[in-house]
């Protein structure tokens, strides 16, 4: 198949991971991928570090002679490269795409809605996505839920592919482990709680800050606090400020930007998302569970159809938090049992699992007059 990706994302956030790795998946079983980026982003240079074709377009603008220009150039990469399906992951330049698909250029057109705001529903978005729209790919059962009752979106046009992980990358690194709990002095019997994620308010450091500090104050003295990420739209030195705020610095170690990530979760004991709002691609909880480490986790996004709901707490409720992750710290019962549930989840979530679920979606579109 010849596909063209849509990557028009500024950021290397779980919406261009979620694409690029497809784009990466689909071209090592042997498709035609061409991704488009928007010039000079993470994403563009990640996809382009992998080895993937990227051809830059500037998707995002709200200037008409830009989007003329922009438009001539998907004209004649269409004409070029005659694409069997364009699959769009951003809003931005989607409706060019069905256009330009009215016009009778003869691909399948998808849009991957990997966002966490709900589409507005109104009577242009209904019908670009339900007449126009060959097929919408969502990555939770709320998204799903949205477009089959207030986007009016046909229900064998809306698929649920929640993405996957690459299970032996991510898989327990025993060595690995052993190795970084060393070098950030975690003891054999202390119990490392980790959130995996880059530092930004959304992801819920603070509340988590708190909900360690209450549980070393009810006499958790084993435990300790691992926050693998590094500064984006915060710096650590706000991390800082609130571990000193509970004092908890103590036991606290900050990892900072690492090659080696498999090896720092394994560290982990425990795994926390403690987000406040997003999670619609859950890269670092599927990470996390292929590890082999018990997930607690705030009810946001895909994470209720990944996570038992005995694992899960309202988000910013310090509260509740406290209640479930003293369960994951303390009842061997409890993290057994989820460990199970973790593993018949993952079993379905791989890397082999993302990659045939899009291609029956799209060897399906294809089949179809």
């Amino acid at each position: 198949m010849k596909i063209f990706q849509v990557i028009n994302v500024r950021w290397f956030n779980a919406t261009a991971w979620y694409a690029i790795y497809l784009s990466k998946l689909l071209s090592d079983d042997g498709h035609d991928v061409i991704v488009l980026t928007l010039e000079n982003t993470p994403p563009d240079q990640k996809a382009r570090e992998l080895g993937l074709k990227t051809i830059p377009l500037d998707l995002n603008t709200n200037n008409p002679l830009r989007l003329a220009k922009t438009c001539g150039q998907i004209i004649a990469l269409l004409r070029t490269y005659r694409p069997d399906i364009v699959n769009c992951h951003r809003g931005e330049g989607f409706f060019l795409w069905g256009l330009l698909k009215l016009a009778n250029f003869g691909y399948r057109l998808i849009r991957t809605r990997g966002d966490q705001r709900l589409p507005k529903s109104d009577a242009f978005n209904r019908w670009l996505h339900a007449k126009v729209a060959d097929a919408v790919v969502v990555t939770n059962r709320r998204m799903a839920q949205h477009f089959l009752s207030k986007m009016k979106t046909p229900e064998s046009a809306v698929w649920l592919i929640q993405g996957g992980v690459n299970k032996t990358k991510f898989a327990f690194d025993e060595k690995g482990r052993t190795s970084v709990r060393k070098e950030f002095d975690f003891a054999s019997e202390n119990h490392v709680v980790g959130l995996l994620g880059r530092f930004d308010r959304v992801k819920g450091h603070r509340e988590l800050i708190e909900t360690v500090a209450r549980l070393r104050s009810q006499g958790n003295e084993n435990i300790r606090l691992f926050l693998i990420g590094f500064d984006t739209a915060m710096d650590s030195s706000q991390i800082r400020q609130w571990l000193q705020e509970y004092h908890v610095e103590d036991i606290t170690r900050i990892s900072g930007k690492r090659d080696d990530v498999a090896a720092c979760i394994s560290a982990m004991d425990t795994g926390v998302v403690a987000s406040l709002w997003s999670e619609a691609i859950a890269r670092a909880a599927l990470e996390i569970m292929a590890a082999k480490r018990v997930l607690v986790s705030s009810d946001v996004g895909v994470m209720p159809d990944i996570v038992p709901a005995e694992a899960l707490f309202e988000p910013g409720n310090v509260d509740e938090m406290t209640r479930v992750l003293d369960k994951a710290v303390n009842d061997e019962e409890f993290r057994e049992k989820n460990l199970a549930l973790h593993k018949a989840t993952m079993s379905q979530l791989g890397g082999e699992d993302f990659l045939n679920r899009t291609l029956n979606l799209y060897t399906g579109l294809l089949e179809k007059n």
